[in-house]
């Protein structure tokens, strides 16, 4: 990829990615090797692999990245993730979720333990130099946080940076009881570039224009945004005194109605904490102009669900679609080049096209 992206580091002075980075489809292909394989992406939660010896196979970002991977809890319940690739000749090797011994390819009978390492081949008594350490199953790095599972495929910083950065402000919460609620959980299908759908979310610039019940919740004049390395922070406070945290005496932001925590993690996931509990948004692109978005929500407290910030998210997300879908639109245009960010509302959005800039650049 020859073009190059610049962002300058002052919001005040800097102008976004130019209308290109989202129709030219060499570059969609290039964020591919250059960022999704870089980063870290949320596979799920523990209870893929409930058991001893459990194992649950996936694939990563299908339609774009496509990788196949297995999550295996071993006999001494640690959980790893592998290639699902057999070494051999390419087959999958784990078809189905369940509890085995050992992880077999049904192709040639090459076998594996639960650890990745190579144990048996047959017919392989005359290969030369063999097994070798390319032999085993390639393991990938694997985080977790409360129940939650996250694997990188070659990532370029550490995960457990960005779980210590967002448990400044809700490390409070016991995630480890938090659980999923597949009744809320769904996907949607939006008409736009993935990026677009992330510089959306990266402002609450629009909330006034766009959603009118969460405007009547939060309180737009006090509403913060707060960048770090590899993630940042906005925050939703309300004049209302109801639906909010109970935030523990020491806590940074203790006195204050908090309604909402909304994370985002590069490049492509958000966190947002509400009172009842996770409401977590990952941005799934499929081509240039189609992107799925998974909403998978962890309840805390189910009495506080559909109040405050965390009301009604499925019509928050239609009304943000409905922006999006014009905006891919309009960037589309032969007169649109770039626009201005405001310093004091998008700062988010420029922190994200920032880091576009510097892994694309690479």
């Amino acid at each position: 990829m020859e073009q190059k992206f610049n962002i300058h580091p002052d919001i005040s002075k800097a102008e976004t990615l130019p209308a290109s980075f989202y129709r030219d489809k060499e570059v969609f292909e290039s964020i591919k090797e250059k960022i999704f394989l870089k980063t870290w992406q949320c596979v799920g939660d523990e209870n893929l692999v409930p058991l001893s010896q459990s194992v649950h196979p996936l694939v990563l970002l299908d339609n774009y990245l496509t990788e196949p991977l297995v999550i295996v809890r071993n006999e001494n319940d640690d959980i790893n993730c592998f290639t699902n690739v057999c070494t051999h000749r390419g087959n999958l090797v784990v078809l189905n979720p369940g509890k085995i011994k050992k992880l077999s390819c049904m192709y040639h009978g090459r076998r594996f333990s639960l650890d990745g390492e190579f144990e048996h081949m047959p017919e392989f008594e005359d290969a030369e130099d063999f097994p070798r350490p390319c032999d085993h199953l390639h393991k990938f790095p694997l985080e977790k946080w409360g129940p939650l599972l996250f694997v990188g495929l070659n990532p370029e910083f550490q995960f457990s940076k960005v779980i210590d950065k967002m448990k400044e402000r809700i490390g409070f919460l016991p995630l480890d009881e938090f659980s999923l609620d597949t009744s809320t959980s769904k996907e949607f299908l939006v008409h736009a570039h993935w990026a677009l759908y992330c510089d959306n979310y990266l402002e609450g610039f629009h909330v006034p224009f766009v959603h009118e019940g969460l405007n009547k919740v939060l309180d737009y004049g006090s509403y913060k945004t707060e960048t770090y390395e590899h993630c940042n922070l906005q925050i939703g406070f309300t004049n209302e005194a109801t639906e909010v945290f109970d935030l523990p005496e020491g806590h940074i932001d203790y006195g204050k109605n908090v309604a909402a925590y909304y994370y985002w993690v590069f490049p492509n996931m958000m966190f947002n904490f509400y009172p009842w509990g996770l409401s977590l948004n990952i941005v799934k692109p499929i081509d240039i102009n189609r992107t799925k978005v998974s909403f998978i929500s962890y309840v805390y407290d189910p009495s506080k669900l559909n109040k405050g910030a965390g009301n009604d998210l499925e019509k928050v997300e239609r009304e943000d679609e409905f922006v999006v879908e014009n905006v891919q639109k309009g960037v589309n245009s032969s007169f649109y080049k770039a626009g201005r960010f405001s310093p004091k509302r998008e700062k988010g959005v420029h922190h994200f096209h920032s880091l576009l800039a510097k892994y694309l650049n690479k």
